[in-house]
Formats: C-alpha cells, sequence, structure tokens
C-alpha cells in the first residue's frame, strides 16, 4: 500500500479540530491496535519555553481529543531523561503538564526504575550500528512492548542529522541516558530503532508540528519560523521526508531517510507519498541548519579528528565538564543573550498568544 502523509494549512483559533481532522485524513484508527493502550511520547528538546523546539500544548491536546473521539481511552505519557534537559521542568514551562491533567494522562519516567523496568532485547534483524556501542544486545523499556506509540515531533533542523522528527523521536525513548555514545552513528541507529518498533510496537503513528518550525542549529538554538502546518502519518519515514521536502532538503541525501527507505521500512522518495489535504508541491521553507559552539566541537568528536579520543571525553569522569559546559552555554549564556528575544517575538504572534493561553 502506497505510503500516505496527511498535511494541512491550521490557525490558532481552529487548531484542535483540524488536528482531528488530519488524524482521519492519514488514517490513525486503522495505524493503531484498538486494544492496546497508547503511548504519547512527547519532545521536550529543552526544558526552556522556546517554540519550535518542543512539542506544543495544542498539538498534544488535539491528539488526544483526536484519539478519544476515535475510542482509545488508556492513554499513558512517557518521559525521558537527558543529561542536559529536565523533563519536569520542560513538562512546566512548556505547558504540556496542564494538558495531560486536564485529560487524565498517567505520565511515566522511562528513567525512573520503579516505574519502567528495562530489559535486555535481542534484534530479530542484522542492526547497522547499535552492536558497535551496545553489543548485540541494547536494553530498552519493557513498558513499551506491545503497545502502540504516538510520536509528537515538531519540523524542525537538527546539527547531526539535518532534521529531526519523528524516527529522532524515538532516540530518547528507546535508549537509555548513554545514548550519546552513539551519535558517531546517529543515522544508522535511527534506522535501527525504527526496526525495533515495527518489533516491538502493536502500532505507530506520528502528529508532527510545523505551526512554529525550527530553522538553525537545532534541535535548541534555533530561529522559530511561523508556518502554520500539521503533519500526520502512520509512516515514520515518509514524515519525516515530507517535513524534509518542506524545509528545502532533499529527502534521499539525508543518510538517515535514505537507508530507511533502502531497508524498506518506510517510503523516503516523495514521489511514492500520497500527500493528503494540502497541496505542498511548491512549498520550500529554504531552511538551513549551519552551526553553534556545541556542534562545532562535537563534530570533531563524533565526526572529525578527535574521533579516536570519544571514549576517553564521554565515557570517563570527563564527560560531566562537557555535559556542565553544554548546560551552561544553552541555559546561561545562548538563552538570555539570543532565545529569550526570539521567543518573545514570536510570543507576539498568535500561535504565541495561544501558547500562553496554557496554564503553566
Amino acid at each position: 500500500m502506497k505510503a500516505k502523509v496527511a498535511v494541512i494549512k491550521t490557525t490558532p483559533k481552529r487548531v484542535l479540530e483540524d488536528i482531528g481532522e488530519l488524524c482521519r485524513l492519514a488514517d490513525m484508527p486503522a495505524a493503531l491496535a484498538k486494544d492496546q493502550p497508547v503511548i504519547l511520547k512527547d519532545n521536550i528538546s529543552w526544558h526552556l519555553p522556546f517554540l519550535s523546539a518542543n512539542t506544543t500544548p495544542w498539538q498534544l491536546e488535539g491528539v488526544i481529543r483526536a484519539l478519544k473521539a476515535s475510542g482509545w481511552d488508556r492513554l499513558v505519557a512517557v518521559h525521558n531523561n537527558t543529561v542536559v534537559t529536565d523533563p519536569d521542568k520542560g513538562l512546566k514551562l512548556n505547558r504540556l503538564l496542564g494538558v495531560y491533567r486536564k485529560h487524565n494522562i498517567e505520565e511515566k519516567y522511562n528513567f525512573n526504575k520503579e516505574e519502567i523496568r528495562w530489559v535486555l532485547y535481542h534484534p530479530k534483524f542484522k542492526t547497522r550500528a547499535l552492536h558497535k556501542v551496545y553489543g548485540h544486545d541494547v536494553m530498552i523499556p519493557e513498558y513499551f512492548f506491545g503497545k502502540n506509540i504516538i510520536h509528537l515531533p515538531t519540523v524542525k533542523t537538527h546539527i547531526y542529522t539535518t532534521t529531526t522528527g519523528a524516527m529522532k523521536n524515538a532516540f530518547g525513548g528507546l535508549l537509555g541516558t548513554h545514548r550519546h555514545y552513539t551519535h558517531s552513528w546517529i543515522h544508522e541507529v535511527l534506522v535501527d530503532l525504527l526496526k525495533i518498533q515495527q518489533d516491538i510496537h502493536s502500532g505507530i503513528f506520528c502528529v508532527m508540528d510545523g505551526t512554529i518550525c525550527g530553522c538553525g542549529p537545532g534541535p535548541r538554538t534555533m530561529v522559530p519560523v511561523e508556518k502554520g502546518y500539521m503533519l500526520a502519518s502512520s509512516d515514520s519515514v515518509a514524515i519525516d521526508a515530507v517535513a524534509a521536502k518542506m524545509m528545502g532538503f532533499e529527502p534521499l541525501a539525508i543518510p538517515y531517510i535514505r537507508m530507511a527507505h533502502e531497508d524498506g521500512i518506510g517510503t523516503g522518495d516523495v514521489r511514492d507519498i500520497e500527500i493528503a489535504g494540502e497541496d505542498i508541491r511548491d512549498v520550500n521553507f529554504h531552511f538551513y541548519v549551519g552551526q553553534n559552539m556545541v556542534s562545532r566541537f562535537g563534530r570533531t568528536v563524533w565526526f572529525g579528528p578527535l574521533k579516536s579520543l570519544q571514549k576517553f571525553f564521554f565515557r570517563t569522569p570527563l564527560v560531566y565538564f562537557f555535559v556542565y559546559a553544554s548546560f551552561f552555554y544553552h541555559d546561561y549564556i545562548w538563552w538570555p543573550l539570543i532565545g529569550k528575544r526570539r521567543q518573545r517575538k514570536i510570543a507576539a504572534t498568535a500561535w504565541g498568544r495561544l501558547f500562553e493561553s496554557y496554564p503553566r
């Protein structure tokens, strides 16, 4: 069956209703097992309230409403931890916690051993890269087995993968806090993770927010750009390909999309994808990636001349220096000097006012 990606143009006044229509256009009910719970996997790339970097409250609420209207009442939010992002702070500042509470959504933290147990998983396929880091078996959350999952990324660029979306969103959910070990093979790892998802989940669906998109050295230090789009699909590769095309990139030139397409786990060639809803043939955001202080150093370690030293840098106590340096740069240099000003500018738009209408 031909891959399908639904795309709509929306406004703050009708976005919740439009997300319901978007999910219908993308055949959400057919993609998810009716007798299984649905994991809501939000995307908090940064705990600070920076539109374009994180799942938006209307994106989350629209999906919850669409799920409940289609008969799913067992919804669970799963949050991940990173070395530089505080999920509790992120949920509050990005106005997501109030949405979860409003709709009585259970929350679990995959880094809390009392809530989710991690178990060894042996891939049933030849991995492209995970074995280089973890060996033949990889630890993943036991809770994920047999359940549906909905990914909630945003349309944005990324310093290491050019774009980030449905496939990259699994990176935080399936792998633990040492997942940065995989950065040298990040494109291959994203393909491996999608294969694991297709093995363990009863259904996979993605709703991507392109109302406020991120251009520049993502997933955090970006320029928010108002575009007003929402995308949805049950094909993680296809929705990432369409989002990449809309941003102005050639999807098959992005390694993780090309490799997933070659492995037959999704469709990365937009010529083979049915676009339901908006006509986006002439859409081109002309986005770019660029670099920041962190990416310049990261590229030399993960992909460049210092690659042979990455174990020394990141698998010894020295790693805490780099963690603190990244945290300090993002939260205490870039955010007050640049990020706040950009957020204030986008907060003056209708989308910004909608964001402010959600309770902290």
